[in-house]
């Protein structure tokens, strides 16, 4: 099955895309309207190595409605949200409806 997952971080670098799902990924641009962004200090050494920072950014809703996230919707499959989801050890997987009016999962803050 596919899957779009919106990322607007450290998914969207070629090394991390290769070293997760073993290829670049094809996606389009868009946005998360109603989010605003801050950075987050990551802890696990393994996705510290992949991406390259111990800083990544977050996503978290804003009081703001002109405020947008903006990033790449990329077309994934089920092993790859798995693949995903063993990255993203300081996110949640949530769902999210883009800009475009199409839905994607995305990461966010944890509950």
């Amino acid at each position: 099955m596919t899957h779009l997952l919106f990322s607007y971080g450290t998914l969207r670098q070629p090394e991390v895309q290769v070293a997760l799902f073993g290829r670049h990924l094809t996606g389009s641009a868009d946005a998360m309207l109603g989010f605003r962004q801050r950075m987050i200090e990551i802890s696990d050494a393994d996705v510290i190595a992949k991406s390259g920072s111990r800083w990544h950014p977050l996503v978290e809703p804003s009081d703001d409605p002109a405020d947008a996230v903006e990033g790449v919707a990329f077309e994934v499959s089920d092993a790859d949200l798995v693949n995903a989801d063993a990255y993203e050890v300081d996110y949640a997987r949530r769902e999210v409806a883009l800009r475009s009016g199409r839905n994607a999962w995305f990461y966010g803050a944890k509950p």
